[in-house]
């Protein structure tokens, strides 16, 4: 309703936002999804009659109604500039009322209101304003997506929700099978076996939104269930997926800039090995909007005398350090909150020294243990300036990472030094293709099964597995995992390599995955793909750093929905049709 339309006799429908009382002349707020509109049942205006005024009485907030009625300009100096509405009002002919609305359990312009209550009432939740601006901004990045691969000749092809379980990296959710007892579906983690078989049956471009299931802790940025763009290329190279899936981010990026504000920090994306990530930042998931690099410290204490950091290196350790701006000039207990902060994330503590105004390391608990030769090489390794803490940590080489990134984050967001609206892509190659399981010491993969080794790296199978490389991908942004992939394996002996390095037998590698090796040995072209996450998108565009504020119906922790109390009990008939029995614990 602008001012173009006063005069006009319309219908508006919606929700009661508001409703004031003024003597007599009833004034509300109307409003739908696209904003609200001031309806006035003034009786001394002749086109509002006693039963539409009568009904407007009644009306309170968030009831149901429909307003038939003239559209009129709001008298001098009422006019409200906030409001795109705000220069017209709606001169009640005739009121209805759809639905009266009970007392709400909370008001919808409440900003402290208990998460759980908001999402076991998530449809009036969802009525706010801000909450359907994100799902707005949802569905336009979906059709967005939606384009950018249809003018790329993909083709969107569902894939099944009920399949076969298999190894995915976390466990699946299962899905009793009626007719034959002790058998289950599982509901897919990724459509991942399917979108290589279709590459076998010559789609050569298929990608589609599709729903992912996995049953692993909950945190702010997962779900049991979640969407991902996902997306195959036959006769593909890794550069083909990665500027493909990165022309795909800065579209829809600079498509929505106005809205959210969001700008990408740097275009190409930088990419790093998986190896370098590690010895840069502590991390195959770096924010790198901000620098603050790790050091490490080995080349310049071979001679070393401080016991600490000479055992942990003759131990195969590592000693690493990160520079932390300003730093000699905060409290002391601040110091000392970042030695806790390192115990607390699995390190013995933090050493440190300070760098005094001619630039020399003269104070801290480390100064006096290391020599002049020693302190003057790592200060100019981190690029040091007079008023710097430079904190170490001494460990074996996963601790070290681990607390250095946490530490390097940490002393980021504590100066400042991140731009919120900046958007920081990176990619990250060069997976291995395996690692050790931390309980059972036994290989496993350490991106996924299905990833082609580097060709150089193919015999070294037997004799050093560990050693070897894939042609996998992650795109991270702002220190978030957004997207992996990898190059597939499409011929079966070395799929079957694979799997028997994790240690399946024969007769496991058959039932698991017969029908995809049969699938490579009929003329199974090279494949490659790749997997945004669509809700992690819309939470970075939204400016959310939790998941579940641009779902419709997220779960909480644990997977629970309060809305619909689901997981529930189901009845015994039910098991017992599907020839399940529940024990007592």
């Amino acid at each position: 309703m602008r001012v173009e339309h006063v005069g006009q006799e319309v219908v508006v429908n919606g929700w009661a936002n508001s409703v004031r009382d003024h003597g007599g002349v009833v004034f509300m707020d109307l409003r739908d999804r696209t904003g609200l509109v001031q309806i006035v049942a003034d009786p001394t205006r002749n086109v509002t009659g006693p039963e539409a005024h009568a009904i407007a009485e009644k009306v309170k907030s968030e009831w149901c109604i429909s307003v038939r009625g003239r559209v009129a300009a709001r008298p001098d100096g009422l006019a409200n500039p906030n409001l795109e509405t705000g220069r017209v009002e709606i001169e009640a002919i005739e009121i209805t009322v759809f639905n009266a609305a009970r007392t709400l359990p909370f008001q919808l312009d409440d900003k402290n209101i208990n998460e759980e209550a908001r999402l076991k009432y998530r449809y009036l939740d969802l009525r706010r304003p801000e909450m359907y601006r994100k799902m707005h901004l949802r569905h336009e990045i979906v059709r967005a997506v939606r384009e950018y691969f249809y003018k790329n000749n993909f083709l969107e092809i569902e894939t099944p929700v009920l399949t076969k379980s298999s190894p995915e990296g976390a466990r699946d959710y299962l899905v009793p099978y009626r007719l034959q007892a002790g058998k289950f579906y599982a509901l897919p983690q990724a459509p991942q076996q399917f979108k290589q078989l279709l590459m076998v049956a010559g789609m050569e471009r298929y990608f589609q939104i599709a729903k992912c299931f996995r049953d692993e802790s909950q945190r702010a940025d997962r779900q049991p269930e979640f969407t991902q763009i996902d997306l195959e290329m036959a006769f593909a190279t890794q550069d083909d997926v990665l500027g493909m899936v990165e022309g795909l981010m800065i579209e829809v990026v600079e498509k929505f800039t106005e809205k959210t504000g969001k700008t990408i920090l740097s275009k190409p994306f930088p990419r790093f090995s998986y190896d370098e990530a590690m010895r840069r930042f502590g991390t195959d998931k770096p924010d790198i909007r901000f620098g603050l690099e790790l050091i490490d410290c080995a080349p310049y204490l071979t001679e070393t005398q401080f016991a600490v950091f000479q055992q942990t290196l003759a131990n195969g350790g590592q000693v690493k350090a990160v520079r932390y701006p300003g730093g000699a000039s905060i409290p002391r207990r601040e110091m000392d909150e970042l030695g806790n902060l390192s115990r607390d994330w699995g390190a013995k503590g933090m050493a440190y020294f300070l760098v005094d105004d001619e630039g020399k390391a003269t104070k801290g608990p480390v100064a006096k243990f290391l020599s002049d030769t020693e302190k003057e090489a790592l200060v100019t390794a981190a690029e040091a300036q007079p008023g710097d803490l430079v904190g170490f940590i001494a460990d074996q080489p996963e601790t070290v990472a681990k607390v250095l990134d946490r530490l390097r984050r940490f002393i980021g967001d504590k100066l400042g030094l991140i731009d919120k609206n900046k958007l920081a892509y990176c990619w990250i190659i060069d997976f291995p293709v395996f690692e050790k399981d931390e309980e059972t010491g036994k290989l496993t993969f350490a991106h996924n099964p299905f990833a082609m080794p580097q060709a150089d790296d193919l015999d070294k199978f037997e004799t050093d597995p560990l050693a070897m490389r894939a042609q996998c991908y992650d795109m991270v942004c702002n220190g978030t995992e957004c997207a992996s992939g990898a190059v597939r394996i499409h011929v079966p002996e070395i799929q079957v390599k694979v799997f028997e390095k994790m240690g399946l037998t024969p007769e496991q590698i058959q039932s698991r995955f017969g029908h995809m090796l049969d699938a490579f040995a009929l003329g199974a072209p090279p494949h490659a793909g790749m997997a945004p996450g669509l809700d992690r998108l819309v939470m970075l565009l939204c400016d959310e750093e939790n998941i579940r504020e641009v779902i419709a119906f997220p779960k909480m922790g644990g997977g629970y929905d309060p809305m619909m109390d689901a997981p529930s009990e189901v009845e015994p008939e039910q098991l017992k049709e599907l020839g399940i029995s529940v024990s007592g614990d």
